[in-house]
């Protein structure tokens, strides 16, 4: 046990053990788990989905019994604002609900569904300050205001009066730490806080977390995957490995000096920006205990694939009596790039930037307004629905969300022979020897192919999808965000997989991300897309190392590095706020133009409103 700082712990985990009743029988969630948080300090719970640290946090609220759960074991000591010290695992639900809110604030992941779509934002933070500290009306809406400043939230007085659905995630997400920090609590639970935001807002709301820690001297309960996060955040750090703690320690001791095997295997398996710097090609990462894999730089080939020429996108916003179209929702704003085949040319941004849209644009699921997509010499744009379908043989797409792209009641051998029987590409027996074949690519156990989507875990769920993009032998994929919902290490294990499908036979990926450290690992080339446009793009090496457009240079500044010794402060991060993509019918942009920085690197001379 390392020696707590002077403060006295605000809270202390004693051998929790938390268990679930199943159909199956008892499951446990957490086995035994121990560790203190002291006052004004922050110590982050990492691990893997499944390794129990949300069903800590939820034990120390008293949450998990809504869940099913129950606290099989062990002493949860909390140390009360007035003075003395209770056992929470045994303290009454209505003693808890004083303590909740009042004394343990909590931050969930998701802020839409943790605030209530039908209150106004002003009457969800009022509520807890005239419940739980006697405010009036007008000393409540009064301090209200203040929170709302304190967060930095821009126009805090229309905010009030605003619905969620209002409001961005980011800011959404700043309304939940102010109604976390409304009482003032002397333990705050954030679990994965900024899992769900842009690079840019996820830096600026841990700054601000880390600084009204500092001014409050709340003890601070974190719990993240992202082991960048952990660098820039924690004082300590407990390492949780299915429903135990395997290994504690300061940040420092954690990224410098690992003990435990898991903590190594987890840190090797984080891409860390700069990683790259001073090579031109991408190549797969070293994983610890896999050394049969390649990890050659895959080159690629200088023969375009796909070119896209002045692609313009836009959605139309309806309104007034006869839903006529009020306004447009430019989307993507003329935009062109070449991918060569065997190349992977990524498009990052933040939210809202239409990098999404374009995936999608490219391929003619959302029918663009304008512009030029040649695919290997064939005009997409201007196919027929027949030829268009032709035609899809050779683009496929990976969603984010491996579940809700699988069908839940097929087995997945028939899922990935799915497009084989549509195109009727093989007959007979040989098309369960392709699938099985695929499997083997893919690298998934052929026992697999009888089982459901539901039985798998979410990296064996995304590599099922790749099997199946793959299955009618592309050109091109377009990859929309395929690993931002994995674990840092089996996201690592997809992208090398994908990396290695790529160098044996010479796809062309479309890599839409906004994880900075991934698409370095991963590009070619780079395009950065603010607000419709590609505001920068060229060869992946000069984009990152020599970042010339504000923006770009902002978004690079952003990325949280996983390293505890480069932190970033709140003075660091300047950014503008997004302005608004939609505009009145008949509203024109000018066009694209670009000024070229060193060969095929390109920056936007027209401007692009940052």
């Amino acid at each position: 046990m390392l020696d707590a700082s002077p403060a006295a712990p605000i809270a202390r985990i004693e051998k929790l053990r938390v268990e679930f009743e199943t159909k199956g029988g008892t499951v446990v969630g957490v086995e035994d788990v121990s560790f203190e948080i002291a006052a004004g300090e922050t110590v982050c719970v990492v691990g893997e989905s499944g390794s129990g640290k949300s069903v800590s946090s939820l034990s120390l609220m008293r949450l998990v019994e809504y869940g099913g759960g129950k606290i099989a074991g062990g002493r949860l000591l909390f140390d009360r604002k007035e003075g003395g010290e209770i056992d929470l695992a045994t303290a009454e639900q209505s003693l808890m609900r004083t303590i909740r809110g009042n004394e343990i604030g909590m931050i969930f992941q998701e802020p839409m569904t943790a605030l209530n779509p039908v209150f106004t934002v002003g009457r969800q933070l009022t509520e807890g300050l005239r419940v739980h500290r006697g405010l009036s009306k007008k000393e409540a809406t009064a301090e209200a205001l203040k929170l709302l400043k304190e967060v930095r939230i821009p126009e805090p007085e229309r905010r009030l009066t605003q619905y969620p659905h209002e409001l961005s995630g980011g800011m959404r997400q700043r309304v939940v730490i102010a109604m976390a920090l409304a009482c003032k609590p002397r333990l705050l639970i954030a679990d994965e806080p900024t899992t769900a935001l842009d690079v840019t807002i996820q830096a600026e709301i841990l700054a601000l977390m880390d600084r009204l820690k500092r001014e409050t001297g709340t003890a601070v309960m974190f719990i993240t995957h992202d082991m960048a996060v952990v660098a820039q955040m924690a004082d300590r750090v407990v390492v949780m490995f299915r429903g135990n703690k395997v290994e504690e320690g300061t940040a420092e001791e954690i990224f410098e000096r690992p003990q435990h095997p898991y903590t190594r295997a987890l840190l090797a398996a984080v891409p860390k920006l700069g990683e790259m710097t001073g090579k031109d090609l991408p190549e797969p990462m070293k994983l610890v205990g896999q050394t049969d894999h390649k990890t050659d730089p895959i080159p690629g080939t200088n023969e375009p694939l796909l070119t896209v020429e002045g692609l313009t996108t836009r959605f139309p916003v309806k309104g007034g009596f006869f839903r006529r179209t009020v306004a447009n929702v430019h989307a993507v704003e003329d935009l062109s790039f070449t991918l060569n085949k065997g190349q992977t040319l990524s498009l990052v941004g933040e939210s809202g930037c239409g990098k999404s849209s374009a995936g999608r644009s490219v391929l003619r699921l959302v029918e663009p307004m304008k512009g030029k997509v040649m695919l290997d010499g064939v005009d997409v744009i201007g196919l027929s629905p027949n030829q268009l379908r032709d035609a899809r043989r050779e683009m496929q797409m990976i969603f984010q969300d491996p579940f809700a792209s699988l069908n839940p009641q097929l087995p997945l051998a028939d899922q990935v022979a799915e497009p084989i029987h549509n195109y009727r590409t093989e007959r007979g027996s040989a098309v369960m020897d392709k699938v099985a074949n695929l499997f083997d690519r893919v690298e998934l156990p052929r026992s697999f192919m009888r089982r459901f989507p539901h039985e798998l875990s979410g990296g064996q769920r995304q590599r099922i999808a790749i099997a199946r993009a793959l299955a009618l032998n592309p050109k091109l994929i377009v990859a929309d965000e395929a690993v931002s919902a994995l674990d840092v290490s089996v996201q690592a294990q997809v992208l090398n997989l994908m990396m290695e499908l790529q160098a044996e036979l010479g796809l062309g990926y479309l890599f839409i991300s906004h994880d900075m450290a991934v698409v370095e690992r991963v590009s070619h080339h780079v395009g950065v897309m603010y607000l419709g446009r590609i505001v920068e793009i060229g060869p992946r090496r000069a984009v990152f190392e020599d970042p010339q457009h504000p923006y770009t240079q902002a978004l690079m500044k952003a990325v949280p590095v996983a390293d505890p010794r480069r932190r970033k402060s709140e003075k660091d991060l300047n950014f503008k706020p997004i302005p608004s993509p939609i505009h009145p019918v008949g509203h024109e942009p000018a066009p694209s133009e670009y000024r070229e920085v060193s060969p095929g690197h390109h920056v936007l001379t027209t401007d692009s409103g940052y």
